[in-house]
Order: structure tokens, then C-alpha cells, then sequence
């Protein structure tokens, strides 16, 4: 991959095809970011939506070691810098909280590797890049309502999520001034991949202030104002449109 020079921020988002990513790359985009698209598969959607935003494609598997170290120096490499990471990727599959022996320790694995290690990969591959950055780095992890309430689709998913929320706290006190780190943690999501969670709509609507799920633009306005905070660390904001208060 050739060398390209800029003196746009950079910053990469992981998981950006669709949902949540997409929304978050397209918001910075519009900016003057130059985004880095990621997945794991659906390369000709992530190829389609680089080249939409004048950005670039690099697929990767955040499950594996190498591959993630990998995506982030490939960005280097390309860009000479990273200003921005957006942890979004992650996994999640729905285990009933009480059924103890379908969350086996396979499932507890699958879920910390890439919702929990992985963004700490990023982050430790990251970071002589962000610390370059011009007004300080900036790290984003996408976590959940799920890691600050006794919710979520499986107890391993959930206790990820929490997971992630202190890790953000105490790689904030560790990095700063140089690199700044919050965590924007949605509730439900009007996303394809929600859209059949019939229980959670209708918790949403029915109990929730504001009575409907978060739209993917609206969780990607909150990460753009984290992002442009010079001063905010060490937050975990919930976007869960009230339901905590219930």
C-alpha cells in the first residue's frame, strides 16, 4: 500500500459497513476526516462506502492478533498518521440471562475476543500514532446500556460491554493529555440487525422518555462531539433515549 500524506485528521472505524459504523463514518466524513472503512466480511459494501466518502477499505478479523495490529498499521502506513479510533465492532448473541449452560466458556471467548481484546489491540497498536496527533489522540469504544444495567442479549455479551466501559475509564487516567478516551454507550437501535428484537422495540416504546430506539445517526452525532471535546475523558456517556431513568 503507497504512502499518502495528509493534513486531514485520519481516523478509523471498525465494523463500518452498516449500522451504527456506517453512521459514524459517513458523520465524520462530512467533516474533514479521512475515513478508514472496516469489516470483516462484506468487502464489496465496504469498498462501495470508502469510495462514497473519499476514503479507504481494509478488511481485517479483529479475532486475530496479527490482523488487527495489522489493520492499524496498514492505516499508518497508508496515511502516515491516526488521529481517531472508533472501536464499534462487535458481536453479540442472544442467550437467555438464565440459561447458565448455553453461555459456555466457547460463547464467553468468542464474545471477550472481539468486543473485549480486540479494541485493546487497537488501542495498544494505536497509540504512538494517536499521541502524534496534532490536538491530541482520540479513542471512541461503542459499548451498551447492557454494560451499565443488568441487561443485554447474554450475560457474556453484557459483562464485555461492562468490561470495555473500565477499561475506557482507566486508559483515560493512564494516556491523558496526549489521548483522550470516553465511551458512547447506546441502548436499543433501529438497525437491520434489531429490527425482528420484538421485545426491546416494544420496551423502547412503551417505557422509554423517548419512546422509540436511538437512529444510527443520532449515536454518530454523540461520537462526533466526543471526538471534537478537546477536554471530555474518561466518560461513559449511555444514549438509551431515558430508559436508564426508568
Amino acid at each position: 500500500m503507497s504512502g499518502e500524506s495528509t493534513d486531514r485528521p485520519v481516523a478509523l472505524v471498525t465494523g463500518s459497513t452498516s449500522g451504527i459504523g456506517e453512521a459514524v463514518a459517513r458523520k465524520l466524513a462530512a467533516g474533514r476526516t479521512r475515513v478508514v472503512v472496516h469489516s470483516r466480511s462484506s468487502v464489496a459494501a465496504g469498498e462501495a462506502l470508502a469510495a462514497e466518502l473519499g476514503g479507504v477499505y481494509l478488511r481485517a478479523d479483529l479475532a486475530v492478533e496479527d490482523e488487527a495490529r495489522g489493520l492499524v498499521e496498514a492505516v499508518v502506513g497508508r496515511f502516515g498518521r491516526l488521529d481517531v479510533l472508533v472501536n464499534n465492532a462487535g458481536v453479540s448473541r442472544p442467550i437467555p440471562h438464565e440459561d447458565l449452560a448455553a453461555a459456555t466458556p466457547a460463547e464467553w471467548r468468542a464474545l471477550l475476543e472481539v468486543n473485549l481484546i480486540a479494541p485493546w489491540v487497537l488501542c495498544t497498536a494505536a497509540l504512538p500514532a494517536l499521541r502524534r496527533s496534532p490536538e491530541g489522540g482520540s479513542i471512541v469504544n461503542i459499548t451498551s446500556h447492557a454494560g451499565v444495567r443488568p441487561k443485554g442479549a447474554s450475560v457474556p455479551y453484557a459483562a464485555s460491554k461492562a468490561a470495555l466501559n473500565h477499561v475506557t475509564r482507566l486508559l483515560a487516567a493512564a494516556l491523558g493529555p496526549g489521548v483522550r478516551v470516553n465511551a458512547v454507550a447506546p441502548g436499543l437501535v433501529d438497525t437491520p440487525m434489531t429490527k425482528d428484537w420484538t421485545h426491546a422495540q416494544e420496551l423502547w416504546r412503551d417505557r422509554a422518555p423517548m419512546h422509540r430506539p436511538a437512529r444510527p445517526a443520532e449515536v454518530a452525532d454523540l461520537v462526533a462531539s466526543v471526538i471534537a471535546s478537546t477536554y471530555l475523558t474518561g466518560e461513559v456517556i449511555v444514549l438509551d433515549g431515558g430508559l436508564n431513568l426508568t
